[in-house]
C-alpha cells in the first residue's frame, strides 16, 4: 500500500479560483495525462476534478520529494513558468499509503466535500476512474482502492446520517437564487450540460421554471436535455449571436478559460440595463471577471456558498464519529485485499505451468507408454491426470495464501 498516494489542491487550503489552475480541458485530458504518466514515471495514474478539487492518484514506489513535484509538474503543464510551478509544489497535500486510502474514503463519501452530505462526489470519484481506465492510465492497485472506495462510501451513506436531508452545491445555489426573488417567468440561458447543470436545471423545472435556453459545446447533448425541459438548444458556439435576452445565466462548463467573456456578455444584454443574476458553478469559473467590474450582477459562485456549506457541516458533526468507524474497518479489510492479490498475482502462472508438465508428460516423456494403454486405461489415466493437476493448482494457491496472509508483517 506504501505505493499508493494522493497529490491534491482542495476548498480546504486553496480558494477555488486557485483550485481551477489544475483543471484540464476535456479536449487535452487524455494526451496530457498520458504524456504526464510516462514522463514521470509512474505504474498508475488517476485524474479528480471537481468544483471543488483537482487530485492526482498514483502507483509509484518514488519518493514525494521536492524533486519529484517540481517535474511531475512540470509535465503536467509544460507551459507553465517556475514561478506557476513553484505555487504548484507549495500549494497541494500529500497524502501516502494508509492515509492516502483513508483520504480517498473521505473524499467520495464526501466527508471531505465543501458541501458535507452530498451525494454526486461518489458518482464523479466512479466516473474518474472510468475516464482514466479507458485511457489507460490504471491498474490493479487504483483499481482496487476505488472498488473498496465506492463500497465504503456507500456503507456511509446508507448506515449513517450524514447524507439526511441531502445539500448540494444545486441545493445551495437554488437557495441563493431564491433570495433573490427571481420570478418563475425568468428567462434562463444554461450555458453547458454536464452533471451539474443537468441537476441545477432539472431541479430548477421542479421548482416550476420553465424558461430556458441551452448552448453546449456538442449539441446533441444539450439537445437531449432541451428535450426534457421543453427547451431550445444552441451550439456553444451560437452564444455571442444570441440576442434575445435573458434574466439568469447558469453556467458550468469544463473549460480552462473563461467562455463569457465581456464582449460576448455585452452582447447578450443587447443594452438591457437591468440587474442581472449570474450562477458560475464552473471551477474555474466562465464568467470573465472583467464583467464583474463593468456591470452590476448578482453573482452566485461555488466560493459564495462557503457559508452556508459551513452550517451544514456543522449540523452533521456528530456523525463523523459514525463514518470514521466505518473508514477505519474499510482500511482493515483492505490491507487484506491487497495481500490476497498479492498472492493471486505471484501465483497466477502456476497453472500454466502445471498444464505445461502434463503436456511435456503426455507428449513426450511418457508418449510411447502410453500408446500400449488400451482405450479404458487411457481414460482413467486421463481422470487421474485432471484430479492431480486441479490439486496442484489448488493446493500450492491455498498455503501461499495462508503464509502470507498470516505471516507478512503490517505496514
Amino acid at each position: 500500500m506504501n505505493t499508493f498516494k494522493i497529490i491534491a489542491f482542495t476548498h480546504k487550503t486553496l480558494q477555488l479560483s486557485e483550485v481551477g489552475k489544475f483543471h484540464l480541458d476535456e479536449s487535452l485530458l487524455e494526451n496530457r495525462l498520458q504524456t504526464l504518466k510516462s514522463n514521470a514515471q509512474l505504474s498508475e495514474l488517476m485524474y479528480l476534478s471537481t468544483c471543488n478539487r483537482v487530485e492526482f492518484l498514483l502507483a509509484t514506489s518514488q519518493d514525494i520529494s521536492p524533486e519529484f513535484l517540481h517535474h511531475f509538474f512540470a509535465q503536467f503543464n509544460p507551459s507553465w513558468e517556475k514561478e506557476e510551478i513553484d505555487f504548484a509544489c507549495n500549494s497541494c497535500l500529500i497524502f501516502e499509503g494508509e492515509n492516502a486510502l483513508n483520504h480517498l474514503f473521505d473524499v467520495a463519501s464526501s466527508i471531505d466535500s465543501l458541501v458535507v452530505g452530498e451525494r454526486e462526489i461518489i458518482t464523479q470519484v466512479r466516473n474518474a476512474f472510468e475516464q482514466s481506465k479507458k485511457f489507460g492510465l490504471t491498474g490493479d492497485l487504483i483499481r482496487l482502492a476505488i472498488q473498496k472506495t465506492i463500497e465504503t462510501a456507500k456503507r456511509i451513506y446508507t448506515e449513517t446520517n450524514i447524507a439526511r436531508h441531502p445539500i448540494s452545491v444545486v441545493s445551495l445555489a437554488y437557495r441563493k437564487l431564491k433570495e433573490l426573488n427571481v420570478p418563475l417567468n425568468a428567462r434562463f440561458l444554461i450555458i453547458g450540460t454536464g452533471i451539474t447543470n443537468t441537476n441545477m436545471a432539472k431541479y430548477l423545472k421542479k421548482h416550476g421554471y420553465s424558461n430556458f435556453v441551452l448552448f453546449n459545446r456538442t449539441l446533441k447533448n444539450a439537445e437531449k436535455l432541451a428535450a426534457e425541459l421543453n427547451a431550445k438548444a444552441f451550439a456553444l458556439s451560437d452564444l455571442k449571436n444570441y440576442f434575445s435576452g435573458f434574466e439568469v445565466i447558469l453556467t458550468c462548463t469544463g473549460a480552462a478559460e473563461a467562455i463569457i467573456t465581456k464582449d460576448i456578455y455585452t452582447s447578450l444584454l443587447q443594452n438591457d440595463t437591468a440587474k442581472k443574476v449570474v450562477i458560475d458553478l464552473a471551477v474555474p469559473n466562465d464568467l470573465d471577471a472583467a464583467i464583474l467590474t463593468s456591470y452590476d450582477i448578482n453573482l452566485i459562485a461555488v466560493n459564495n456558498l462557503q457559508s452556508v456549506a459551513e452550517q451544514n457541516l456543522k449540523e452533521r458533526q456528530k456523525e463523523l464519529n459514525a463514518c470514521v468507524k466505518i473508514t477505519s474497518e474499510s482500511t482493515k479489510e483492505f490491507r487484506q485485499i491487497l495481500k490476497t492479490r498479492k498472492v493471486e498475482l505471484a501465483m497466477s502462472n502456476v497453472p500454466k505451468k502445471v498444464k505445461q508438465i502434463r503436456e511435456n508428460a503426455i507428449n513426450k516423456v511418457f508418449a510411447k507408454d502410453l500408446e500400449q494403454l488400451d482405450d479404458s486405461s487411457k481414460q482413467l489415466l486421463e481422470k487421474i491426470i485432471f484430479y492431480m493437476e486441479k490439486k496442484y493448482i489448488s493446493v500450492p494457491m491455498k498455503m501461499a495464501r495462508e503464509i502470507i496472509i498470516e505471516n507478512e508483517p503490517e505496514k
